[in-house]
Parts: structure tokens; C-alpha cells; sequence
């Protein structure tokens, strides 16, 4: 698989060869879905909480009594069926919602969304990107000159300015290889990629 190279200045010099086994896979989009949906799930925390009957404010006292009204026999108002009652099986926050993904399908799962951005023309390889500052702007003017509005920068070390020149643009997302998740990668329209991030991308599916 051949990939778009670009320069240190965003211009097109020539291409990069890239492993099959992690660039030209075939596009499953059952194991995709199980993989994003999955990530999601287990991003989430089981926070809700409802109330039981035993656990609403409410009196002990029989509502009415039981024969003679005309109306249903209620014994209490903290009945499911009433209004401010309890509920029957409330949500508690131990409830887990996280789903098992062994690692050999997340890295599947990862190969062929990233295959299927190469094919598409969506993914780019960059020699290296840096900016003198932590400036939103000089990013933001550096991504647009490359034709970049929506992309995810994958970069392979932890670069400080980079990083906080990207923190106010809202569809620019700057990661290490190792936080390049399967919801992202779908997420943005482009991704681009340090030369020497591709190789630990390699490293980590190949």
C-alpha cells in the first residue's frame, strides 16, 4: 500500500510504502461497529441512580381505607404505580455497561478503518509537523495551507506546542499513537501522520 507523503512545508513530495497487513485490509463493517461501539461503552460510567419505594419520601400511612370509597386498594403511597413512587428495577450506578473486546479484534477492527481511510484518500503522511508556539493561530493557518480543516494529527512524540495550539480548534485532534482510538479515526474527515508515528503504528498492529 502506497500512502500520500508530504513535507515538512505540506507539500506533496512523493509517497511512503505502508504494510498490507496494517493499510490494506479489507473493510469489515460488523467488526467496526462492534469495535466503536464497544469503545464507547466502556468510556461510559454507570452514574444514573433512581429510587426504589423504599427509598422515595413518603408516608407509612394507608392512603384510604380498604373498603367502602369506590377506588382501588392502595396501601401505600410509595407504590411503582403511583405518581413519585418508586421504581420497580431502578438503574443503580454499579450497572456496567462495558463490552469485551479481545485485543486481536480491536487491532483488526483499528487495521480496517485505517484501510479504508487510505483507500478513501483520507489518510496522509507528514515528514514532521512543529510550530516555534503554543499559538492557535499558526496551527490553525499551518492546517488550512495543507487544505486540512477537520483532521486528527497523530504525531510521534508528545509535542507541548502542538498540543496546546490545538486545544481551541474544535475539529483538530493532536494524539500520540497509542491514544489513536477507533472513534476518532471515524470521527474525522482526515487524518495525518508523523513519518516516525506510521512506524510505531506499524509496530503496535503489524
Amino acid at each position: 500500500m502506497e500512502l500520500k507523503l508530504l513535507n515538512d512545508l505540506g507539500q506533496s513530495a512523493s509517497n511512503v510504502a505502508a504494510p498490507d497487513t496494517v493499510f490494506g485490509r479489507d473493510y469489515n463493517e460488523a467488526l467496526i461497529h462492534q469495535v466503536v461501539v464497544a469503545y464507547q461503552a466502556n468510556a461510559r460510567s454507570g452514574n444514573r441512580k433512581q429510587k426504589d419505594r423504599e427509598e422515595v419520601h413518603h408516608t407509612t400511612k394507608k392512603p384510604w381505607r380498604q373498603k367502602g370509597t369506590g377506588r382501588a386498594r392502595a396501601g401505600m403511597s410509595s407504590s411503582p404505580l403511583w405518581r413519585g413512587g418508586g421504581r420497580i428495577f431502578p438503574n443503580s450506578p454499579e450497572e456496567n455497561f462495558s463490552h469485551k473486546v479481545n485485543k486481536k479484534m480491536y487491532r483488526a477492527g483499528v487495521c480496517s478503518i485505517l484501510s479504508q481511510l487510505a483507500r478513501e484518500g483520507r489518510l496522509t503522511v507528514i515528514e514532521s509537523l512543529s510550530i516555534d508556539a503554543p499559538k492557535t493561530k499558526l496551527l490553525s493557518q499551518k492546517l488550512k495551507g495543507m487544505g486540512f480543516e477537520s483532521v486528527m494529527v497523530i504525531t510521534d512524540d508528545f509535542n507541548e506546542n502542538l498540543f496546546l495550539a490545538s486545544r481551541n480548534l474544535p475539529h483538530v485532534l493532536v494524539v500520540e499513537p497509542r491514544h489513536a482510538d477507533p472513534v476518532s479515526l471515524v470521527y474525522y474527515k482526515n487524518i495525518l501522520i508523523t513519518k516516525p508515528a506510521l512506524a510505531k503504528i506499524e509496530e503496535m498492529l503489524g
